[in-house]
């Protein structure tokens, strides 16, 4: 048995049990805390609202609040409309942990990039939950929004709004679209098929359109959720100066010299 695992351990594991552990508990770690203080937001059901509709005031006056007619228009067409919510169920999770799987069995030398900007823009992300609460478009049925998602599962938790591990006003900024651009981007750089740089070049696209047909988010809030994957990519730069051997994006090349 230990040598069956040996074995498995030299074909598979690019840094051996140990460092693969160590980033299954980083990741689980931050994400658990990511959604405990994410979920810190009692009493703040007013100034969800509130924050909603100034940003709703906000693309009114610069001429981009076509969300309703977006999702009018997806909603107009059954598989369309269910496509995106299959979408929007799968594509933050399963999408995202198969990616960084990938990364880190076969592309491991760029990995350790890509984590540090998880971990980067989750805790920004943290920031905006904490300081600008804010109800996402769905629970904002005055403006013309409808809970797609709630109708093609069945599943409505408006009942509960806020508890330890759940915030619905958590809206600014989009991390669907922000852990889509991270994604995206790296494995446009690093497969090599034609094809696929294009499908994952589009990625972040087809979930900004998601996100908005389903009423989960304000085009702001793409922009924002944009913003802190550029702003984490920055940062990781700095990072990997700290680290060159062990947190620098690499297309080809050696695999790092030292775990992270």
């Amino acid at each position: 048995m230990v040598r069956a695992l040996r074995t498995i351990e030299r074909r598979v594991l690019p840094r051996g049990w140990v460092d693969l552990a160590r980033q299954v508990l980083l990741f689980a770690a931050a994400y658990y805390a990511y959604q405990i203080v994410r979920g810190v937001a009692d009493g703040q059901v007013a100034t969800a609202a509130w924050n909603a509709t100034k940003i709703i005031n906000l693309e009114q006056s610069l001429n981009m609040f076509a969300e309703p007619s977006v999702q009018a228009w997806a909603s107009s067409t059954e598989w369309i409309i269910h496509f995106a919510d299959w979408m929007y169920l799968n594509s933050h999770f399963v999408v995202t942990f198969g990616a960084l799987l990938y990364l880190y069995l076969l592309r491991n030398a760029s990995f350790y990039f890509v984590r540090n900007m998880f971990m980067v823009s989750m805790g920004i992300a943290l920031l905006g939950y904490a300081l600008y609460p804010t109800a996402p478009p769905r629970l904002m049925p005055e403006w013309g929004f409808t809970d797609s998602v709630a109708t093609f599962t069945g599943v409505r938790v408006e009942n509960e709004p806020v508890s330890a591990l759940l915030n619905l006003y958590a809206a600014v900024p989009s991390m669907h679209v922000c852990f889509a651009l991270m994604i995206g981007c790296s494995l446009a750089r690093l497969v090599r098929p034609r094809p696929l740089k294009a499908v994952w070049a589009l990625y972040p696209f087809l979930v900004t359109f998601v996100v908005v047909a389903t009423g989960n988010h304000y085009f702001l809030d793409a922009v924002l959720g944009a913003l802190t994957a550029a702003i984490s990519a920055l940062l990781a730069q700095q990072l990997a100066r700290t680290r060159p051997q062990a947190w620098s994006f690499r297309r080809r090349g050696a695999e790092a010299e030292a775990a992270a």
